[in-house]
Parts: C-alpha cells; sequence; structure tokens
C-alpha cells in the first residue's frame, strides 16, 4: 500500500504541507467537510492559505483517487477521504453526513446484478444515499415538543 505522499509523487503532483493539511482533515473527519468547512478548520494554522487552494487540492485529491466527492443535495458538495464503496446518510436539518458501512454486500451486489440486468447498464460505481433526520435534531425536536 502506498502513502498519500507515494500517491502524489507517482503521478508527478508536489507534495506541500497545505495538500497534506487538507487530506488529513478528510482522512480524521467522520462528517464528509464541503471545501468551505475544510479552509475554516485550516486557516488559523494556515492563515496565507486561500480558499481557491483548498478547491484546488480537493479537486487534485479527487483526480488521484485519494477521495471521494459526494453531492447529497444540499447545494454543496462534500469529500470523504474513505474511498472503498460505502454508503452515506444525510440529515436534512442540520446537513450532517455520515458514514452506512453496514450495508450488506449481498444485497449490494443483487441489486447492482437486478439494475444491470433492468437496463444493460455496465455500472461503474455506486453512490447510495439515505435522507432522515439524525438522532441529535430528533433529541432538539422533542425537548421543543416538551418545553411546549
Amino acid at each position: 500500500m502506498h502513502t498519500v505522499e507515494e500517491i502524489l509523487r507517482k503521478k508527478k503532483i508536489k507534495v506541500t504541507p497545505q495538500r497534506m493539511a487538507v487530506y488529513s482533515i478528510l482522512k480524521k473527519s467522520k462528517f464528509h467537510p464541503s471545501v468551505e468547512m475544510i479552509y475554516q478548520k485550516l486557516k488559523p494554522d494556515y492563515p496565507a492559505m486561500s480558499l481557491a487552494t483548498v478547491y484546488k487540492t480537493v479537486d487534485i485529491l479527487k483526480k488521484v483517487g485519494l477521495i471521494q466527492e459526494l453531492n447529497v443535495g444540499d447545494g454543496g458538495l462534500r469529500y470523504d477521504a474513505q474511498v472503498k464503496p460505502h454508503s452515506h446518510i444525510y440529515c436534512k436539518k442540520c446537513g450532517k453526513v455520515v458514514d452506512v458501512n453496514h450495508f450488506p454486500g449481498e444485497l449490494q451486489d443483487s441489486l447492482l446484478k437486478k439494475i444491470e440486468e433492468e437496463t444493460g447498464f455496465d455500472i461503474l460505481f455506486v453512490q447510495l444515499y439515505f435522507f432522515g433526520t439524525c438522532p441529535e435534531c430528533n433529541n432538539n425536536k422533542k425537548l421543543l415538543k416538551a418545553s411546549s
């Protein structure tokens, strides 16, 4: 298995502290930040880094396969450093995006096979999103009702 630095160098992409910092934020995040969220998190440690640098870095990391881009329909894109196939769930109230890693393989394989048979498509990749309300937002709603 190759390191991030090795992958970037192999693709003839300069390894910079800013690029490594952006990747580190994504690798550590469980909530799939947007470019703006990444920028705000890095701003204190990298005050000279521009928002454009974060956008360019995310684009590079996506093109070399180190991250995936998520479009959950909230008007902005989110990013995930876990690139192996998995699903996501999006909270319609607070915008949180969380991994769903327990989608059984046989169920997914069966679904893909049925879709390929029905449509004639060769499926290249799948991004499956679930939409709902997270436990924190549900608890807040219950607290508001109880206090009324």
